[in-house]
């Protein structure tokens, strides 16, 4: 079963609080974006300004994508906020050294933690990093922005993934509607993180049962 989880890619906390609240009304799983301007070149709310209710409070998973140069300095912000998991990039600062540091500390708080793709990266160049998480995003879009137009040829990373670390699941963001949501599950997707497609629709509730729909769950 794929799941698909509306996004949430704003500047504006009053759009960000709208789409929240909204989105945990119908979403079994909701992904909300972080950019700093120097990762990605837009910029959104910050960790500061994000909330949603506790675990206890909630059916609604949460995922924070952190398209972050520096994301071990918001850590402690992180955990203290005490998300279902957390994405980052294999393109952040010394990856390769930071991020199985902000793995092993994400866990010991039972976090899940993820590791996001870049359409330029390859699967084995990061090896090491996928044997240590829980899933891997592959990137397809346009990186900060919703409603870009999905790269499709990137699917073919999902068996090379596959073939590192067999027991990850695979997420994809980047330019998912109606139209190619049915290929990307079935090319071995377990998440489809979707933006504008449910957000800019004029009702979103009606969209996702759509999306879901297309996919054939």
């Amino acid at each position: 079963m794929t799941v698909v989880a509306p996004t949430i890619t704003t500047d504006n906390p009053a759009v960000y609080q709208q789409r929240l609240d909204e989105f945990l009304k119908f979403a079994s799983r909701i992904q909300i974006d972080i950019t700093d301007g120097k990762f990605a070149p837009s910029q959104t709310i910050n960790l500061n300004q994000v909330y949603w209710p506790e675990r206890s409070q909630r059916k609604t998973g949460i995922d924070l994508h952190l398209m972050l140069m520096m994301p071990l300095n918001w850590l402690d912000q992180i955990v203290s906020l005490a998300p279902d998991k957390v994405i980052v990039h294999a393109e952040s600062y010394d990856a390769h050294n930071v991020l199985p540091k902000i793995f092993s500390h994400l866990h010991k708080f039972g976090i899940a933690v993820g590791l996001a793709l870049l359409p330029a990266t390859q699967p084995e160049q990061v090896k090491d990093l996928i044997t240590e998480v829980d899933d891997v995003l592959i990137f397809g879009g346009h990186l900060g922005y919703q409603g870009g137009v999905a790269d499709l040829h990137q699917l073919s990373k999902v068996q090379s993934i596959k073939a590192i670390n067999e027991q990850v699941a695979i997420e994809w963001d980047g330019g998912a509607n109606l139209e190619n949501v049915a290929t990307i599950a079935k090319a071995g997707v377990d998440q489809i993180n979707i933006g504008s497609a449910i957000s800019s629709a004029d009702n979103p509730h009606q969209m996702y049962d759509r999306l879901i729909d297309a996919i054939g769950n």
